[in-house]
């Protein structure tokens, strides 16, 4: 299973750098998406990066604050998280998916290969 990193408890402006990381090397085949939730709310996709790299998608919501991208070679997706705001506080959590087509990633659940979180604390 793939295991998250690098939440932590920050003030707003800020910025942290998330991991996705798996030691058996499947996340390189996969779509990866990062999803987040927050107490009392449903989970849900923040960004999705496709199986080769090329495509990217994010939610409105963090549009342009928030970063996916994934090195190979480590076997690792990124998500960075810029002028962090508290609503975006929650867990966050990264997913893998196998998609037939390689530059495809959805934003949507369907996801069955799933991480245990980490947390984000944004304080105002």
């Amino acid at each position: 299973q793939p295991v998250e990193s690098g939440g932590g408890s920050v003030r707003a402006g800020e910025s942290l750098t998330l991991s996705c990381t798996a030691s058996d090397r499947i996340l390189n085949s996969y779509g990866v998406a990062w999803f987040r939730q927050a107490p009392g709310k449903e989970r849900e996709a923040v960004a999705c990066i496709s199986s080769s790299g090329n495509v990217v998608n994010y939610a409105n919501s963090v549009k342009g604050r928030f970063t996916i991208s994934r090195n190979y070679d480590n076997n690792t997706v990124y998500l960075q998280l810029d002028s962090l705001i508290p609503k975006d506080t929650a867990v966050y959590y990264c997913a893998g998916r196998f998609l037939p087509d390689r530059d495809m990633c959805v934003m949507t659940q369907g996801y069955d290969y799933w991480g245990q979180g980490t947390q984000v604390t944004v304080s105002s």
